[in-house]
């Protein structure tokens, strides 16, 4: 005797929603771009500023020092320098974790700084409009990772960036397409797109950054 097959019992298995998972994919990385931000705010706005104002009070107080007292002229002057340091080291985590020039001025001013200080001659061409957090988070670590991975005395590298449509579109000339991965880390999370070309030591990365 044979029996009937039984009904299934949660009903038709459905397909995975690609475009939701990315969507969803998006917003946390959007969110994270958010927390990253206002931790540096809390670096760059509280800690450090208190800091800084203790330096000066510092130096009040040294000039009240009497003369007779050298020793704890040399411990305030001490101190002095030792909040300094600190105060230099919470500077560079703020804008490890993100720029407070980028926060304040944007993308552009943000490459024009970090390129003054690197090895290579590196040309911005970024306009002043304003993408939002994540997208200029995104960009801005995608292009100081791939400058970071230059030898010194690399050949001139440019960056420029523009909005097309509802997407900011990035692009390094005169950079090794290898160095792609270090472009799509940042930028895939937001459902970036990264393209290559060009000569393998002298061509362009190109990616396409979401704005919405």
């Amino acid at each position: 005797m044979t029996s009937d097959p039984a009904p299934p019992a949660d009903g038709p298995t459905r397909a995975p929603d690609a475009a939701a998972d990315r969507r969803l994919t998006c917003r946390a990385e959007r969110e994270q771009w958010q927390r990253r931000l206002r931790l540096q705010r809390q670096l760059h706005d509280g800690a450090s500023l208190r800091i800084s104002a203790l330096v000066p009070q510092l130096g009040v107080v040294r000039t009240r020092v009497p003369d007779a007292q050298p020793d704890l002229d040399a411990s305030i002057e001490g101190l002095q320098d030792q909040l300094h340091t600190v105060l230099q080291e919470l500077r560079e985590i703020a804008r490890a974790i993100y720029p407070p020039v980028l926060d304040e001025a944007g993308l552009g001013p943000a490459l024009r700084d970090h390129a003054e200080h690197t090895d290579v001659v590196v040309r911005v061409d970024v306009g002043p409009e304003r993408f939002g957090p994540a997208v200029e988070g995104a960009a801005y670590f995608a292009v100081t990772g791939c400058l970071a991975a230059l030898p010194p005395g690399s050949p001139p590298v440019e960056v420029s960036a523009r909005r097309e449509g509802d997407a900011l579109v990035l692009v390094l000339s005169g950079v090794p397409p290898r160095s792609a991965p270090v472009v799509a880390d940042q930028v895939c999370g937001l459902g970036g797109e990264v393209t290559t070309g060009g000569a393998p030591e002298g061509g362009t990365i190109e990616a396409r950054i979401p704005c919405g």
